[in-house]
């Protein structure tokens, strides 16, 4: 890396630059090789490496990496259509500082650095803002973590909860392209039209779970305390509190056993915080003393030999504070309901590297909502979202190269009973992934 880290090979250089500096003096100093030579060929190195950029210390490692994931979209909304470039927030492009430091045999510490970066946003761009973004910058990670073989690891600071991609464990990796499980990555902010051509005020994201964007049963990342079990027989427990008042617990499983490989997990958590902007994970509204609850998992199976996989994931959230602040009072539904499924093959067919074809199709039931349609409050709403794709493995330049269609079908209706069904929503995207 430019400017990068001291190594062996560099120390030899800069010994060897040294020496050089040495025999190019006068005859006397060459030929007087006792005493102080080494003190003073020490003294050299270290003003030679004074001048080179290198990292902070020489206990704690440093490594340095990221993504540039930037893409072509095209749209259709039933009367309006468009394309515009914009970074693919399936896998948004970012750079990552991450490292660790020994303390002994049995114990280490590390942390974790990672700060995304959006050029122009893939799930927050509308009719009327091509871009779409709010930050063009956002802090992922800041954690740091105490690590034992024996008992397993605890972290501190910004990370996932527990229920971080619970529900979109997928060991084909196309989630890079797009997750199976979001539906707001793509277009999620597009207004939806109503059946006389006019926009109804809400998109896609605002159906599911209030607007946040998440899946029910989808963990996020907040400020949290969270432990991590050692690994036993490929299952690793999990559990997280944070972010004033939500917690949350998991356990995943990862493995290989007959000619399958195998990915799975499952999360539960709870939150009364009374502020949704801290929440782990968000509710409706702030009504104090209730509390919002959801349950998430997903499964991944691939058959190494034919290259043929499915994930399927599902999750629900139910939130008690919207009883009281919906307009149909009591009765308002405080659950929504998701499940996903993913199926494809995967195989290198080419030198370049593996190819995939799949196909995706995702369910979205919602519960009761505070968002407006026509005059009232959201009573229930639903959402079919059947998306094909294609991503090519570039091996040689770590770069994955994809293409994928997606066609929504969205309807709601009202507390006053109004029924609106949305026209459907079509997109084509195309673009890279390059890992550095």
């Amino acid at each position: 890396m430019t400017g990068g880290f001291m190594t062996s090979a560099g120390r030899l250089s800069l010994f060897a630059a040294a020496s050089l500096l040495m025999l190019g003096g006068t005859s006397a100093g060459a030929a007087d090789l006792g005493g102080n030579c080494c003190a003073d060929l020490e003294e050299r190195i270290a003003e030679l490496e004074a001048t080179t950029a290198r990292k902070g210390n020489r206990k704690v490692k440093l490594e340095v990496s990221g993504q540039v994931n930037q893409a072509v979209l095209f749209w259709d909304d039933g009367v309006e259509s468009n394309v515009g470039v914009y970074t693919n927030d399936a896998a948004r492009t970012r750079f990552r500082f991450r490292g660790d430091a020994k303390i002994n045999d049995e114990w280490k510490a590390g942390y974790l650095l990672e700060i995304g970066v959006r050029s122009a946003n893939s799930k927050r761009f509308t009719q009327d803002d091509p871009n779409g973004v709010t930050d063009s910058f956002d802090l992922r990670h800041s954690t740091w973590y105490i690590d034992s073989k024996r008992l397993g690891r605890v972290w501190v600071g910004l990370t996932g909860g527990a229920a971080e991609s619970i529900t979109e464990i997928n060991v084909a990796g196309t989630g890079d392209v797009a997750k199976f499980s979001d539906a707001e990555d793509m277009g999620g902010d597009l207004i939806l039209i109503n059946p006389d051509g006019t926009r109804s005020g809400n998109s896609i994201r605002r159906l599911i779970r209030n607007g946040s964007g998440n899946q029910p049963g989808e963990g996020r990342r907040y400020n949290l305390v969270r432990y991590d079990t050692p690994e036993i027989f490929g299952f690793t427990g999990t559990a997280s509190w944070g972010a004033d008042d939500t917690w949350e617990v998991g356990l995943r499983y990862k493995g290989e056993f007959g000619g399958f490989k195998m990915a799975a997990g499952i999360a539960y958590g709870e939150s009364s915080d009374e502020v949704t902007s801290n929440m782990g994970f968000e509710c409706h509204s702030t009504v104090v003393s209730q509390s919002c609850s959801q349950l998430g998992g997903s499964v991944s199976v691939m058959h190494v030999a034919s290259g043929l996989y499915a994930n399927f994931g599902a999750g629900y959230s139910e939130d008690d504070r919207i009883q009281f602040t919906h307009a149909d009072g009591a009765n308002a539904d405080d659950r929504h309901e998701f499940w996903a499924l993913e199926a494809g093959i995967q195989q290198k067919w080419t030198p370049l590297g593996k190819t995939t074809v799949f196909g995706q199709y995702y369910s979205h039931d919602g519960g009761a909502s505070l968002r407006n349609l026509n005059g009232s409050n959201i009573s229930n709403s639903s959402l079919d979202i059947y998306s094909i794709g294609l991503m090519q493995e570039l091996d040689a330049a770590a770069m994955k190269l994809y293409a994928i269609y997606r066609h929504v079908d969205a309807e709601a209706t009202n507390a006053a009973g109004a029924h609106t069904d949305f026209k459907d929503v079509d997109m084509f995207m195309t673009g890279a992934v390059i890992r550095f």
